[in-house]
């Protein structure tokens, strides 16, 4: 089988470009044919040293563009990635080739469609995010600081206020959702979709059209499997951004009503607030991952106060894997890998005085290491790893390539009908 996965970025920058230059590099390894389609670099030296064919068009994204106008109209609808995606995938074998797109949004840009159609090859879509169907990616109203439930492209949609940034940087994303929708029909052409949690599916369920098929994938997550420490519990500890929408100002509030010691790891817009006003909170940066591990395994417990939807929060699973309990907000995705009251604790989301009162049962030492151990002990039943990843990665591909096989011999029969009337 011949692999095409298409992304943003040809390195490591975050959590999509991860599972996707994992899995391409894991898919060689099996003996795959694999390549990787990117607009942005550099190229993670890995993948050609693992014979994986890389063409990256070393664009811009939103993070390295010189001219937002420029790379407005990019980002909108990329030309330049659409003639070259064509040529790459014309040359494919298409009796053995698959085409499956990690991501578009953040350099692509949804003109992939064009040339995925008329390649005329089986694809399919992995949803990291919501892109696909909503115009800001996350249903997530920024200025309200709650998920949003209005319908996509609705006229409540169209009038709402709810970029991260401003209204007129909507409005492009709305130009760009309606090219992705009327111009490129991605929703159509991704009759197969990919998603990471259960809630995630829920969602985007009702927003696809009818007939989609949808596999569950895990992403895969790489911590090594060690004893469970065996000191005293440690801070209560938040890994990421520290942002509004990841919920860092409930955690350091409620903290403080608790009476207990918050620590963040990470950087983000709220940081420099929150250590003005919580000057008790621990700032300690960002940390490599084995630093992140580290400081998990002796933690008191792992708390992931989102209150926006997710997709697959790996911070969560890490942590349990570190044999860390998590108190997890009970309107993302991250509470799926939760037993309440057993490897962790839901609570209410955007109520600190709830995460408060579970900050308070955790600081029982022997409450802590019980449900530590239990976290570990059930992670490591059925771990995230690269291998279980890709094990049903290939069901999934042999799933879609056995569609796409009976309907070419659908259409065969159908025009040999024809041509004998």
């Amino acid at each position: 089988m011949h692999v095409v996965l298409v992304a943003d970025h040809a390195a490591i920058n975050g959590g999509q470009a991860k599972v996707a230059i994992e899995s391409a590099l894991g898919l060689a390894a099996r003996g795959a044919r694999v390549s990787l389609f990117a607009a942005v670099g550099p190229v993670d030296p890995r993948l050609e040293a693992a014979g994986i064919r890389v063409v990256c068009l070393d664009q811009d994204d939103v993070t390295t563009a010189r001219s937002k106008l420029a790379f407005a109209a990019q980002a909108i609808w990329n030309g330049t990635a659409r003639r070259t995606l064509a040529r790459e995938l014309a040359a494919c074998d298409p009796r053995d080739t698959l085409v499956h797109v990690h991501a578009f949004a953040k350099a692509l840009s949804p003109s992939i469609g064009p040339a995925l159609r008329d390649a005329g090859l089986p694809c399919l879509y992995t949803m990291h995010e919501f892109f696909l169907v909503c115009p800001t990616g996350g249903f997530y109203a920024y200025p309200e600081q709650r998920i949003c439930h209005r319908r996509p492209m609705s006229t409540a949609c169209i009038v709402a206020n709810c970029d991260a940034r401003s209204y007129p940087r909507k409005v492009a994303r709305m130009i760009r959702h309606a090219g992705l929708v009327q111009v490129a029909r991605l929703p159509e052409l991704f009759s197969h979709v990919i998603t990471i949690s259960d809630l995630q599916e829920g969602v985007v369920r009702p927003l696809m059209p009818p007939g989609t098929v949808f596999h569950r994938v895990d992403n895969p997550i790489a911590v090594a499997e060690a004893p469970v420490h065996d000191g005293a519990p440690g801070d209560f500890l938040f890994v990421g951004r520290i942002s509004t929408e990841k919920g860092a100002p409930i955690f350091a509030e409620a903290a403080r009503r608790a009476g207990v010691r918050a620590a963040f790891v990470g950087d983000g817009p709220q940081r420099d607030d929150l250590a003005a006003r919580y000057p008790e909170a621990a700032m300690c940066g960002w940390r490599d991952a084995a630093g992140v591990q580290a400081l998990m395994r002796q933690a008191r417990a792992l708390v992931f106060p989102s209150v926006w939807y997710e997709g697959q929060p790996l911070t969560v699973y890490e942590a349990l894997a570190c044999g860390t309990p998590v108190i997890v907000s009970d309107a993302c995705a991250g509470r799926e890998a939760v037993i309440d009251g057993e490897t962790g604790f839901w609570f209410r989301s955007g109520d600190p005085d709830a995460l408060a009162a579970h900050l308070r049962r955790l600081s029982d030492d022997g409450l802590a290491t019980r449900m530590g151990r239990a976290a570990h002990d059930r992670y490591w039943t059925a771990p995230l790893s690269l291998d279980a990843h890709l094990d049903r990665l290939e069901g999934v591909y042999e799933t879609v390539m056995r569609a796409a096989s009976a309907r070419g011999h659908a259409g065969a029969a159908a025009e040999q009908a024809l041509a004998t009337v």
